[in-house]
């Protein structure tokens, strides 16, 4: 029978090193943009107008997590919980005027924006912002990033998320209704874009409730970046 380490467990120098590059990949993340609609299938699965400029929103650092193929604990007494698979792309130099995405973007990921949807659709319908809905811890799991090799080669592949070895997902960047540049001209115009912060360029059709012990897994073409099984809390 497995136990839980005991808080005296002596790790090796692999397994320490790798928890500081966690803790360090996540600390050195500032802001957490959000693009929603940004698919027009998406925004018409949920009954959602079209937007005309980009739509955004954040999510709290604390929402991040590594996924490394842990369980993870998800509030499940709040209603229908919906996964919404995403690129994610990191600024890497600090933005300037005119600067282009293949300069200000060094590293992206594949994560999920996981939605209290009961609870948005009332905050919906009382004018009320949506932090409650999108911003509760490990609301915003990632991959590890892999090297952004320019917006030219990211439209050569698609990312799909799997739950329990079936594709709910797929998407490509060259779909979206916003393009990287727009967006991140966006975001600098108006809210500011530094070194650090990452940008969660919106999700494809086919979003849906998880269930209790879904394994899934988020794909860039045929490579697997990360994995986690989902516990339903009370």
């Amino acid at each position: 029978m497995r136990h839980a380490p005991s808080p005296y467990t002596i790790y090796n120098d692999r397994h320490i090193y790798h928890i500081r590059q966690v803790l360090t990949m996540l600390n050195e993340i500032r802001n957490v943009y959000c693009v929603g609609r940004n698919y027009r299938q998406h925004a018409a699965e949920l009954g959602n107008a079209v937007p005309e400029q980009p739509m955004l929103f954040v999510k709290p650092t604390h929402s991040l997590v590594l996924l490394e193929g842990q369980t993870l604990s998800l509030p499940g007494g709040s209603g229908e919980i919906h996964y919404e698979a995403e690129l994610v792309v990191h600024v890497g130099r600090p933005y300037k005027q005119g600067a282009t995405v293949d300069e200000l973007i060094d590293k992206m990921a594949l994560g999920i924006d996981f939605t209290l949807r009961d609870v948005q659709t009332e905050l919906k319908k009382k004018g009320y912002p949506w932090l409650a809905a999108k911003g509760f811890v490990r609301s915003a799991p990632i991959t590890p990033f892999i090297p952004f090799d320019g917006v030219k080669a990211a439209e050569r592949t698609d990312f799909s998320l799997r739950i329990n070895e079936v594709e709910v997902q797929r998407g490509n960047i060259g779909e979206m209704i916003f393009s990287l540049q727009q967006i991140v001209d966006f975001c600098a115009e108006r809210y500011g874009l530094g070194v650090g912060d990452v940008i969660f360029t919106g999700t494809p059709a086919g979003v849906g409730a998880v269930q209790d012990a879904d394994r899934l897994s988020l794909h860039w073409g045929g490579e697997t970046l990360g994995h986690c099984v989902v516990r339903l809390d009370a």
